[in-house]
């Protein structure tokens, strides 16, 4: 595995950024996590907000051609574009946080 050299002071913000003993290599493993779960509560967010203004889930939306029958409108055009990103981002970070999980044994 290859190392890199951090900045000083970038190694002493990472040191403060987490309390305990973790060398630097597992301290950035979990703000990695911490952000991907902060990525999958926004994109959770999004899912769940559309799957309420329109009563379906994401699937149904597309299968039932929901942007066709309103006439290919932005707004629905654009919640179509912003559904399928939150669904493909709920399943990239569902995936990066099980590889994370695995690497810390968490």
């Amino acid at each position: 595995m290859s190392q890199t050299v951090l900045m000083e002071h970038t190694r002493q913000l990472l040191e403060e950024s987490l309390p305990g003993d973790q060398d630097l290599d597992t301290k950035i493993l979990l703000l990695l996590r911490a952000e991907y779960m902060r990525r999958l509560r926004h994109y959770r967010r999004i899912d769940r907000t559309l799957s309420q203004k329109y009563g379906l889930s994401c699937e149904e939306f597309l299968g039932r051609e929901v942007v066709k029958k309103q006439g290919y409108i932005w707004e629905v055009e654009h919640d179509a574009m912003e559904w399928e990103t939150a669904v493909d981002g709920i399943e990239t970070m569902e995936r990066k946080l099980k590889h994370l999980g695995e690497l810390i044994g968490v």
